[in-house]
């Protein structure tokens, strides 16, 4: 019979071990985000990525009822008062491409920059405007650029890099996020890198696969849902979330016709 593998948790009766980590021993001495890396990495952190991981995670956690995956959360809310697990997962299924998704997209673009960069020898600024000209030419968006509320400068992106520049973890990852920021002001225009390009660049640095990049955005933005779905349960009647509906379809038939 075949069995199901893992390298992440090692369980027996009398054991419990994370990627080798006793479980009991994390518990006294780690926190959730050493956990956090743990699990999606194959080492705990050092300090400074703890706390760099930690302000991704604060970064992502929330911005707002307004946000699809916080919206969503919170319309189950107001129709389901019986299961919060159903309302957290609502938002939680609002989490693509368009919306939390781009770190991942994000992480891939700069991956494969600093690969074609260092295969061919060029310089990143010099790689970060061929792909923003390659963008430009199929006319598809550069995910990690633009932010519907932070229209000029996404406030949370300096956060995160000055922490990675002063714990020295900033590399190739970064300085290639910043090219392609530039590239994009000389050839298009100022579009901000936001928050999704942040992380993409510095889990780049840290040595995560790609799809971590979307992973982490869900983590973090549980924390948030929570809260929202909690605050819809505890303050809001029920059913109280009401759309405006404007018809516009065909007008009234009669007959059949």
């Amino acid at each position: 019979m075949d069995t199901w593998r893992t390298a992440i948790i090692d369980a027996g009766p009398d054991h419990i071990r994370v990627r080798g980590h006793d479980v009991l021993e994390l518990m006294r001495d780690a926190t959730f985000t050493d956990l956090i890396f743990l699990l999606h990495h194959d080492r705990l952190p050092s300090p400074a990525e703890r706390r760099l991981m930690d302000a991704i995670l604060i970064g992502v956690a929330d911005h707002g009822a307004g946000a699809p995956s916080c919206a969503a959360a919170r319309l189950a809310a107001s129709g389901n008062r019986q299961s919060p697990s159903a309302a957290v997962a609502a938002g939680i299924l609002t989490i693509g491409d368009e919306h939390g998704g781009a770190g991942s997209a994000c992480m891939e673009m700069i991956a494969a920059g600093l690969s074609r960069a260092r295969r061919d020898g060029v310089s990143f600024d010099a790689e970060a405007a061929r792909t923003v000209d390659e963008a430009t030419r199929a006319k598809t968006r550069l995910p990690g650029f633009g932010h519907r509320v932070h229209t000029t400068i996404d406030p949370r992106v300096d956060v995160l890099f000055t922490l990675a520049a002063d714990s020295g973890l900033a590399g190739d990852g970064i300085r290639f996020a910043r090219a392609l920021e530039a590239a994009v002001r000389e050839r298009i225009k100022p579009i901000p890198l936001n928050i999704d390009g942040a992380l993409a660049a510095i889990l780049i640095d840290l040595g995560l696969p790609s799809m971590v990049g979307k992973l982490l955005f869900i983590v973090g933005r549980v924390a948030g849902l929570s809260a929202e779905v909690l605050e819809e349960y505890t303050r809001e009647k029920p059913m109280r979330i009401k759309f405006p509906v404007e018809y516009d379809g065909v007008p009234p038939r009669s007959n059949g016709k």
